[in-house]
């Protein structure tokens, strides 16, 4: 998570508005069906929508001292239900990492929403990506816990998240058994992920693509995750002198 210094309220236009702190490579807000550069200093307005391309990252702030990160690939509208603090934003496709503050201490209620999940929080550090055109959602949470409701089959029981664990949230199915990152492979998968696709745009390396995490469609592949399509490692060499 990039840390930044706590805005104060009065540099904000509104409770309900976001400062953009950190902006690398192509970003955007639409206005007025129109694509805008967004630059360090701007002010997100509730229902703005936000593109990053290939090499978009941002890091914003809302006034209570939540932050969160967009990351390439990705389009999010800030604030959608405009009047409620407790909405954050709507993920609609790539992913975010958001940090919620508590309030003295005290349970700060947001929500972020994807095309197939709700993830409410009160006080945490969590990732959300939405993958294969918004009929999946990942959910791993790296610190605090969230609960997972599912957006389309409200009526299936909710899941809690804790630190190291991860869920993944399909279209058309039931909430899946939480999964555990006992090795914190996830995380770290993701966060070297986020840092090749900012630094380096579209290219993971020779003959690569820009999928996985940050990519709309990509898919991050878990150890044990049935969906996963990472291939198993090579087997080892024969040992010294074997035929």
């Amino acid at each position: 998570m990039v840390t930044a210094p706590v805005l104060c309220l009065a540099q904000l236009d509104s409770l309900e508005a976001a400062k953009v702190l950190t902006v690398q490579g192509n970003v955007s807000v639409v206005r007025d069906t129109q694509a805008w550069a967004v630059m360090p200093g701007m002010t997100l307005q509730p229902r703005q929508e936000v593109i990053t391309g290939a090499d978009g990252y941002a890091l914003l702030q809302v006034a209570d001292g939540s932050q969160f990160e967009v990351f390439p690939n990705s389009r999010f509208v800030f604030r959608q239900n405009a009047g409620s603090l407790r909405e954050l934003l709507d993920l609609w496709i790539g992913r975010v990492k958001v940090h919620i503050q508590k309030m003295n201490g005290q349970p700060n209620p947001n929500r972020v929403r994807t095309p197939t999940a709700v993830i409410s929080v009160r006080g945490t550090i969590f990732d959300v990506t939405v993958e294969d055109d918004g009929d999946v959602t990942l959910v791993y949470v790296e610190e605090g816990q969230v609960a997972v409701q599912h957006a389309i089959l409200p009526y299936t029981e909710s899941k809690l998240l804790n630190a190291g664990e991860y869920l993944r949230v399909y279209k058309n199915a039931p909430l899946a058994v939480r999964r555990v990152d006992r090795g914190l492979v996830l995380q770290r998968s993701l966060r070297v992920l986020s840092d090749v696709l900012v630094m380096r745009g579209p290219r993971l390396g020779t003959g690569g693509s820009a999928g996985g995490a940050g990519s709309a469609g990509g898919s991050v592949g878990l150890p044990g995750d049935t969906a996963s399509t990472t291939p198993p490692p090579p087997p080892p060499p024969p040992p010294p002198g074997g035929n």
